[in-house]
């Protein structure tokens, strides 16, 4: 396709309607039913007409009714782009990407991406708003539970991974999506944890800490950026031109295309920084934002913009080409439904069994085992099981964000214990609700009947999943309701109990921790979640994974994190969990998290028997291999996450205490033994100063393995540059 000549024959009209996004709502209702909305909008049917982009429809028939209809009426047959947030599945849901992250294991991420991408893809979709690489480090706002924590590398390989199986070799492939990375920049350090606040953060914490996993999904070469709704620095991101000019276009030289997220052009006015929606539009546009998701800024100003000078029509042009261009990719311009889109060929997709196996594994590796007193695993052999409590057989265990997933498809904790024991006999009893205003105990006396009668008891509690995902910021961070207080009643009534959590953030669990004698945190794990659960309850798998966040003691530590910097007045070691006056602590908790960063639990015993460097000192162009040894001490396979961390002991800018540099999950049988090797070279060990941008510096560097606050094995090496 020629795309010069393409622009060359359309309208202004027509190419700013490439610019737009709506719903696709304008475009399945009746004429009656859109005319107040349009109106409102200020929008015409003639405008409805050259909209490029839509989303928001239901499924591959609705994509295919609304691509049809608009082909019919454009005069250069122009396709649609069809966009949705296609988050951690589309028909078959895996767990949530906070969840995902503990799983440490890229391929994994790699095919519950590629799977999602056949799905979506079938499902009429072509361009999906992920990954979502935010760096997080406050659990009240609800959108942790879109990220894959709060570890820089981490979040970065796990971006990148999605970027890469979502797109494929080519977007010419059918079964493949484009990617949109947000939110451009820094989203994930909102004020209070309250969501859609100001960001504001240093230009050091910037470049450090939020910025680099957004450019590792565009190096692996994500086709679009979606602005962030927050202001940083003073400066709505979507107007904001240090972040859209001077480091996304100047800098990392981003050729793709820039969207505004849902109506955040027309919110400019609301932030304060546009006298009116012309004013708006102007920012928007001017600092290189091509699409106006779900307002009429473009339509309506547009032309009055150019035609006043303030825009070129070049500025117009490059815009709309580079929309075209993804179009191109895409291959819309030959096949507008890519592969022919319907509902049918969505179902049978959809319905392959290899989706639900995966969703299984995801949901399996994706648990974290918090806590353990030898309850766990199960037997098989019990005859009577409990399962208690508001999650004990409740399907709504997908998660925010979970797309086209259907609740009724998920399996619960009780049918999923069911199916793996077919002789017992599983007996669900809710006990108590999980919403804050859930102060009945009425249902205590059966749960604790239940209990008492039970070989084993599986107490399922949480949040419910419209209390985390956008919108759902939380002050309290402990479970809703009176459910702490029925944990206390069960296990008074049979400790022979393990509480399983669904949750899409941290939890203040404090007190869950002091009565329970095993905790599984099972997140938001997808379709397969009660299979999941039942099979890591009763030891057909092995818990492997290990925390993507920091979990608090009180919700008075937020924001945690375990990359803090030094501070001229730590706690002395030798009193770590004691007050100390006059120094950087609470007088009333701990500084350090109920769980840390890098935690987990497992039936297996690992021991990490020692590390080594093959060289004290490194110049710039060489490197050195750290050798972590590793051992399962048990009769027990399992896998376990190496994790290795560096420090920086001397720098002209305070660094981390532990920073992560580099991770390995590897299978160990019974017994066996494993040498992990990892290669340090020079640019791991760069960083952003204001004086030098992004160097190294000479100096000693420690490197430690284990997991965040409990390192062990440290040894150091001497850079020099």
């Amino acid at each position: 396709m020629d795309l010069q000549s393409l622009l060359s024959r359309m309208t202004f009209e027509e190419k700013v309607g490439q610019l737009i996004q709506c719903n696709a709502y304008f475009f399945l209702a009746s004429a009656a039913e859109i005319t107040g909305p349009l109106q409102e909008l200020g929008l015409s049917e003639e405008t409805l007409a050259t909209v490029g982009s839509v989303l928001n429809f239901e499924n591959a028939d609705e994509m295919r009714a609304i691509q049809t209809a608009h082909l019919e009426r454009d005069p250069h047959r122009i396709p649609m782009l069809f966009m949705m947030d296609v988050i951690h599945g589309y028909r078959t849901i895996y767990p949530i990407p906070l969840a995902l992250g503990c799983s440490f294991d890229e391929t994994l991420v790699r095919d519950c991406s590629k799977m999602a991408a056949k799905e979506a893809a079938a499902g009429g979709i072509q361009v999906t708003f992920t990954p979502m690489v935010d760096y997080v480090n406050d659990a009240r706002w609800g959108r942790v539970m879109e990220t894959c924590g709060e570890d820089v590398l981490l979040n970065a390989v796990m971006g990148k991974a999605q970027v890469e199986a979502f797109q494929g070799g080519t977007l010419a492939d059918p079964e493949t999506l484009a990617t949109c990375v947000k939110h451009f920049a820094a989203y994930g350090g909102v004020q209070a944890g309250r969501d859609y606040n100001t960001v504001d953060v240093s230009e050091y914490a910037l470049r450090n800490t939020y910025l680099p996993a957004y450019r590792a999904c565009l190096d692996a070469g994500a086709k679009m950026v979606m602005t962030s709704f927050s202001a940083l620095s003073g400066l709505p991101a979507v107007a904001n031109p240090w972040l859209m000019q001077t480091v996304l276009r100047d800098e990392w030289a981003f050729d793709g295309v820039v969207i505004s997220d849902y109506n955040a052009v027309e919110e400019l006015c609301v932030h304060g920084v546009a006298a009116d929606l012309r004013q708006a539009a102007s920012l928007a546009f001017e600092n290189g934002c091509h699409i106006d998701m779900c307002s009429s800024a473009y339509a309506n100003h547009l032309r009055s913009l150019v035609d006043d000078g303030v825009i070129s029509q070049a500025q117009i042009d490059d815009a709309v080409l580079r929309v075209l261009r993804l179009k191109e990719e895409l291959g819309l311009f030959d096949d507008p439904f890519r592969g022919g889109a319907c509902l049918e060929k969505e179902e049978r997709v959809c319905a392959d069994p290899a989706h639900r196996a995966l969703a299984k594994k995801a949901a399996v590796n994706s648990a974290v085992l918090l806590k353990n007193n030898g309850v766990l695993p199960f037997s098989k052999d019990v005859e009577r099981v409990a399962v208690i409590g508001p999650f004990a057989d409740e399907k709504a265990i997908l998660g925010s964000w979970s797309c086209r997933g259907r609740i009724e498809e998920a399996v619960t904790v009780k049918d999923g214990i069911a199916a793996l024991l077919p002789h017992a006999e599983v007996t669900a009893v809710k006990g108590c609700g999980n919403e804050w205003y859930d102060t009945d105990r009425s249902g205590f006396a059966g749960a604790v009947e239940a209990a008492s009668r039970a070989d084993v008891v599986v107490l399922c509690l949480g949040e419910p999943s419209r209390y985390s995902g956008e919108g759902n910021s939380r002050v309290e961070l402990t479970l809703p309701g009176v459910q702490t207080e029925l944990l206390q009643a069960v296990c008074k009534a049979n400790p022979n109990m393990a509480v399983v959590l669904f949750n899409g953030r941290p939890l203040e669990l404090s007190e869950v921790d002091a009565a329970a004698p095993a905790i599984l945190d099972l997140w938001f794990p997808g379709s397969e979640g009660g299979s999941a659960a039942a099979a890591l309850l009763f030891g057909d798998e092995n818990p492997a994974g290990k925390l993507s966040m920091t979990f608090p003691r009180s919700v008075g530590q937020c924001p945690i994190a375990y990359q803090y910097f030094r501070t001229g007045r730590p706690k002395f070691e030798s009193a770590v969990d004691e007050y100390q006056p006059f120094r950087s602590n609470y007088i009333d908790c701990s500084n350090t998290p109920l769980y840390p960063f890098g935690y987990g639990l497992s039936y297996s015993r690992v021991v990490y028997e020692s590390l080594d460097l093959d060289a004290d000192t490194m110049t710039a162009s060489g490197s050195i291999t750290v050798s972590v040894t590793v051992k399962n001490d048990s009769d027990r396979a399992g896998s376990d996450v190496v994790q290795l961390y560096g420090c920086d002991e001397v720098a002209s800018c305070a660094r981390p205490v532990q920073q992560l540099l580099a991770f390995e999950k590897v299978a160990l049988a019974p017994h066996e033994t494993k040498t992990v090797r990892f290669t340090i070279d020079e640019p791991m060990l760069r960083f952003w100063t204001p004086k030098n941008g992004y160097a190294s510096e000479s100096g000693t560097f420690a490197v430690s393995t284990g997991y965040a606050d409990h390192l062990m094995h440290t040894k150091r090496f001497t850079l020099t540059v």
